[in-house]
């Protein structure tokens, strides 16, 4: 079992993963070899566990330390448990953010791009989006409705950033996922999962796109989805490596769905 020690304040140093440094800090500390992520509230890090993701330290709420025993009790007694008072956890991030618990654990190793798909029917393919939110939103729309696989642009946010964790409901230790390399990016990546007997579709105002429920779409039985930035959607590069293009049908003047919005209605539509 994790080995519980009692602090006052947060200014312990023990404490710097959890309140001090940034999420670049986290990917380059120097205690693991890949880095550092936090996982926030018990079901994150109950997923996380339950993914082989190693803990690393724990911060725990007094008022929950009974509850989360069990969790204290997956890892080794070389793990630390810190506990704090209720107020200082309140003034890390939240009471109602955090419900008590986060854990410090060790970054899964990377994936590439052709491990993650060789297996997979259903993968979705993500351009540069920069919203960590939307990143952890995707993920678990994935999850929910289909997705085997995700593959991230060379400049796509980092799912292992802690907003995007929680987001994510633990998801990004789930659904597996590479980053496809920066060389490869978008053409190589595209011409990698037609290998794989992928069709792949991109999420576009194109002037020939097909609307979602077109059947035509659903003749191919492995499919990849592809979904642009928030600010310009996907690149000219990726748009033109893609085999279609595919709009979900608007009323009222709108002419685009929010990208985690718009990929579930595509994940339901096409992957389920």
């Amino acid at each position: 079992m994790a080995s519980v020690t009692h602090l006052d304040s947060l200014d312990d140093p023990r404490l710097d993963v959890f309140a001090r440094l940034t999420d670049h800090q986290l990917r380059a500390r120097l205690e693991s070899a890949r880095g550092v992520l936090v996982a926030e509230t018990r079901l994150v890090v109950e997923v996380a566990l339950d993914s082989g993701v190693a803990p690393l330290s724990f911060l725990v709420d007094e008022r929950h330390l009974d509850a989360c025993s069990d969790l204290l009790g997956r890892a080794g007694d070389d793990v630390p448990a810190f506990v704090l008072p209720h107020d200082q956890m309140g003034r890390l991030t939240g009471y109602r953010v955090t419900r008590g618990l986060l854990c410090a654990m060790g970054r899964p190793p990377a994936r590439d791009v052709g491990e993650v798909v060789r297996d997979a029917r259903r993968v979705a393919v993500v351009e540069d989006l920069v919203d960590v939110t939307n990143v952890g939103a995707l993920f678990r729309s994935a999850a929910a409705l289909g997705a085997d696989a995700v593959v991230l642009s060379p400049r796509c946010a980092d799912p292992y950033v802690r907003r995007a964790v929680r987001t994510s409901m633990g998801t990004v230790f789930t659904v597996p996922w590479a980053r496809a390399a920066e060389g490869e990016w978008p053409r190589g990546t595209l011409e990698l999962l037609r290998r794989e007997g992928f069709a792949c579709y991109a999420m576009a105002l194109e002037p020939d796109a097909v609307p979602l429920d077109d059947p035509s779409l659903l003749v191919a039985e492995k499919r990849a989805l592809l979904f642009g930035s928030e600010g310009y959607g996907l690149s000219r590069a990726a748009l033109d490596a893609c085999d279609r293009s595919v709009i979900i049908p608007m009323a009222h003047g709108v002419d685009s769905l929010n990208v985690a919005a718009s990929s579930a209605v595509a994940f339901w539509q096409l992957f389920r």
